[in-house]
């Protein structure tokens, strides 16, 4: 089966998505399948990244907010790449305008749209959340919910890597919702990574104490991420408790929140870790993961902590939350400082050591190649229905009385030559 998977969100500078396409691009031919990636970028060109798997770009305008990233705005030219791959299936990464442009190309393949954003949670609820309950939010944001129905009704399938975001979405009226759980890298991340030498430094480079307690935060630095919240919280705990935060990651606000940690003297603010293995050795030596962000779709870094046998301190809404296991880590309230803080305080006063142990108990996370091979084998599926389908009230409905377009008749045809 040949994929194309149109990723508006891949960038070679970006996070938790570029890490996802990068494993997928891994995985398709293993799988026994091909895989395309279209992406915005500085030049037209395709770069065969293995045996199977290829990344190909469409020069497109950066991202006025973020200028690590690219936007796709030429419908003409994202159709073009799409005939000339002539895909059996095609994957959209993002909700906005180019999930348009997928559900009106013309051509036979069936498309899903897979959603690794949460609009949302991660701009309304964020700006709107101290003024007005999200109900009235969605209300008021009604236009973005059409926008989503009509995209559930432009495809065969609107994939959710958590079932937090599902039940959202369904509950909004999106048709063809489904569910497939994502999952992290197999072999990388384990308990038996610790290095307590590694986690000593890090203690003392923070003017800290062995004993003191080292939580550790990773992802973009962007305004979504609320690491600002993080550090205060952070910072502030601190006056009174003997506890260190070590931030790593990079993105547009990184200038700000190295500022911010100036403030606190137990909070160091680190570039991103490249290597994977080293990663995961530092992710297994910290003491707690701590995230600041409710509008993650899966949060594959709190994954990855769940699997190096750390503890977890997220919010409670989002999908970071679906990480946290008993005994293993604390919620707070999403958004909020002081509730952070008590979050903070409730953590220590409970063990950190004791919490680690029920962690490493319950260490094991779905692998990302069992969350590929799930999802390519339902992109199978949805290749060999002679008919499309869509979902109603959770039923899977034949829409066999739809004609496909004339040029995809014309395709087919050829096809079949």
């Amino acid at each position: 089966m040949r994929i194309v998977d149109v990723c508006a969100f891949y960038s070679p500078a970006g996070g938790g998505v570029r890490t996802y396409v990068d494993a997928k691009l891994r995985a398709a031919p293993q799988l026994g399948h091909e895989l395309i990636v279209i992406a915005p970028g500085q030049r037209e060109e395709v770069v065969r990244v293995g045996p199977g798997a290829f990344i190909a770009t469409i020069p497109s305008p950066r991202l006025p907010v973020d200028g690590r990233y690219r936007y796709f705005d030429d419908a003409w030219a994202l159709h073009r790449a799409l005939d000339y791959w002539d895909p059996d299936h095609v994957e959209s990464s993002s909700p906005w305008s180019s999930a348009t442009m997928v559900g009106r190309w013309d051509g036979a393949a069936t498309r899903s749209l897979f959603m690794h954003s949460d609009p949302l949670a991660a701009y309304a609820y964020r700006w709107l959340g101290g003024i007005a309950p999200i109900q009235r939010i969605d209300r008021w944001f009604e236009w973005f919910w059409k926008h989503l129905r009509g995209l559930g009704m432009m495809f065969d399938a609107v994939i959710c890597g958590s079932g937090e975001y599902a039940d959202r979405l369904s509950a909004g009226g999106v048709q063809n919702i489904e569910t497939v759980r994502l999952g992290v890298e197999s072999g990388i991340f384990s308990p038996a990574l610790r290095e307590p030498e590694l986690r000593t430094a890090a203690l003392e480079a923070l003017g800290m104490e062995r004993s003191g307690i080292l939580l550790l935060g990773a992802g973009r630095f962007s305004a979504e991420k609320r690491w600002d919240l993080v550090i205060q919280a952070v910072g502030e705990c601190a006056r009174k408790l003997p506890v260190g935060l070590l931030l790593v990651g990079d993105g547009p606000k990184r200038h700000r929140l190295e500022i911010l940690a100036e403030r606190y003297p137990t909070v160091g603010v680190l570039p991103r870790v490249q290597d994977r293995a080293e990663f995961a050795c530092f992710l297994a030596s910290g003491d707690a993961l701590i995230h600041g962000c409710e509008s993650e779709t899966f949060c594959l870094v709190a994954a990855e902590a769940r699997a190096s046998g750390i503890p977890l301190i997220v919010p409670d809404r989002g999908a970071a939350v679906d990480q946290l296991v008993p005994c293993a880590g604390v919620t707070y309230q999403s958004g909020r400082e002081r509730s952070l803080e008590q979050a903070i305080a409730n953590f220590i006063e409970r063990g950190p050591e004791l919490q680690r142990a029920a962690a490493v108990r319950v260490s094991h996370v779905r692998s990302m190649n069992e969350h590929f091979a799930d999802l390519f084998a339902r992109y199978d599926e949805l290749v060999h229905v002679p008919a499309r389908q869509s979902a109603a009230e959770g039923a899977r409905v034949i829409e066999s009385d739809v004609p496909p377009p004339a040029l995809a008749v014309a395709r087919s045809a050829l096809r079949a030559r």
